[in-house]
């Protein structure tokens, strides 16, 4: 596909509530400008907030429907992993590069070898540092907002034990514990700390700690994860925030039912993992139609398209990191592209009815083959 025009589709998201586009209007016109096609499905950037006028200014082509975007296209590019109904779009040869959290999706994996498609993930392309340029941004927003929900469900006419975070003059804060320090964690922890509130935040990694000690400031304390510090610390937890994560495998689960059961009632848990099956051991997919439900009176808020929330935040702010890596496969196609980029190459979770991430292998009990040995 090197040297040539392709032709990238971008369809409407499919998923429930999900108002997130793939490219914004100023990333299409890069991709016309670089000589590709671009098939944009009408209504997909009604969400964020650019219409579709606003495509075809940039060179898009307006499609009509999703069969019309996946059967024409040579790549699709997209939010959210493909749902059910998009099943019969998915053929040999296809490259999607959108988010597939496929640890935690075990007939989506199956779908996506059966039909041998060639499928990039967002959040495991990861640089030579261990870092994951493409999950950053989503996980920045989902911290974030992590904080934001949290304090919403804990007022007391939505279910919560009616604690204000930041408290007032006389008044202790509210109490937010926070497990994992890595994106999501520390800018929950940003989040929370503007706020006033009394800030708790467990990670494996001393160093990581030792860094957040630097440069977090307020009501602030670290701690080293183990069962029973955590157990500790979550029954006396106005708010717990599950932000662990393992690239490409499924979140461990560091609270357990019994944990759960000890916590306050009306106590908050949001749990940012549960895109790769979450951290908390009562955690079960939520929609934004329906985000909470109560266990033991603690309110789960367990929403796996968070960022979905605010999509034209997020829309700029995804479109901002995947422009550069959809541009690297469209101009120098797929195999030169993973090739030269390392990077790129570990995002490739399935080719051509194999499974190349040994992670999601892993997972499911599934043979891990090697990218380079199927090139």
């Amino acid at each position: 596909m090197g040297g040539r025009a392709l032709i990238i589709g971008i369809p409407r998201e499919r998923k429930l509530r999900e108002y997130r586009v793939a490219q914004p209007p100023h990333g299409v016109r890069e991709l016309v400008r670089h000589g590709h096609r671009v098939l944009v499905e009408r209504g997909a950037g009604v969400g964020s907030g650019f219409t579709d006028t606003d495509y075809e200014a940039a060179g898009a082509e307006l499609v009509d429907d999703a069969e019309a975007v996946w059967s024409q296209s040579e790549m699709i590019v997209k939010v959210k992993e493909p749902i059910e109904s998009e099943y019969r779009f998915l053929r040999p040869g296809l490259i999607l590069f959108t988010f597939l959290h496929l640890a935690a999706d075990e007939r989506l994996t199956r779908e996506l070898m059966a039909r041998e498609v060639i499928a990039i993930a967002y959040e495991t392309v990861q640089l030579p540092d261990g870092s994951l340029p493409l999950l950053a941004p989503m996980s920045e927003v989902a911290g974030r907002l992590a904080i934001q929900v949290g304090a919403y469900y804990l007022m007391e006419p939505y279910g919560g034990r009616g604690v204000l975070l930041g408290g007032v003059p006389g008044v202790a804060p509210g109490r937010v514990v926070i497990l994992g320090g890595g994106t999501v964690g520390t800018n929950a922890a940003q989040m929370a700390l503007g706020l006033g509130a009394d800030v708790l935040l467990f990670d494996i990694n001393v160093e990581r700690l030792r860094y957040l000690e630097q440069i977090l400031h307020g009501r602030f304390q670290t701690r080293v994860s183990s069962e029973q510090v955590i157990g500790e610390a979550i029954r006396e937890a106005d708010l717990v925030i599950g932000a662990v994560l393992i690239p490409g495998a499924r979140a461990p689960k560091l609270v357990t039912r019994q944990m759960v059961r000890a916590m306050r009632p009306g106590s908050v848990i949001v749990d940012v993992s549960i895109d790769q099956g979450g951290c908390v051991e009562t955690a079960r997919p939520t929609t934004h139609d329906a985000p909470v439900y109560d266990v033991d009176g603690v309110l789960h808020y367990m929403v796996t398209n968070m960022p979905g929330a605010v999509p034209r935040t997020s829309t700029f702010a995804l479109s901002n990191v995947t422009l550069r890596y959809v541009l690297e496969l469209a101009d120098l196609g797929l195999v030169a592209a993973v090739q030269r980029d390392r990077a790129l190459a570990k995002g490739v979770n399935v080719f051509r009815g194999r499974i190349t991430h040994p992670s999601v292998a892993e997972s499911f009990g599934l043979p891990y083959v090697p990218l380079d040995e199927l090139l």
